[in-house]
């Protein structure tokens, strides 16, 4: 299992992570935009980020560009991000951190590989992956 910070950014994810990129020394990698994705984005939005990565010593973290749909606040920038190793721990995961939450994307079998994502009882938002 691994669990790492998944930053969510207004349409601006490109710049924020070029200045962390230069702030930490790190390189931004594994760049997928929304442009050939089946996701219903405006677009207008198909050139924004629907998944990236900053990398360096000391950082990884993820990044990507919220589809308009999901409104930005402060408070809700920001979810854990748990790749787990079969797809039952996924699920079993996935289970256990909506328990008494709340549910935004169910946990099923995505375009990259299987998907959730929730807000626990305790507020903090996650995103359950398993890649096969």
């Amino acid at each position: 299992m691994k669990i790492q910070a998944y930053l969510a950014f207004n349409g601006n994810c490109q710049e924020a992570l070029n200045f962390y990129a230069d702030l930490f020394e790190a390189d931004i990698i594994n760049k997928q935009s929304y442009k050939d994705k089946k996701i219903d984005v405006p677009s207008s939005y198909r050139d924004k980020l629907q998944h990236a990565e900053l990398k360096g010593k000391n950082i990884h973290v993820m990044a990507y560009d919220a589809s308009p749909d999901t409104p930005i606040n402060h408070g809700n920038q920001i979810h854990m991000s748990v790749d787990m190793d079969s797809k039952e721990s996924a699920s079993e995961m996935f289970g256990e951190l909506s328990k008494s939450g709340r549910v935004h994307h169910n946990f099923r079998e995505r375009e990259w590989g299987y998907f959730g994502r929730c807000t626990d009882k305790f507020g903090i938002n996650w995103m359950v992956n398993y890649n096969n």
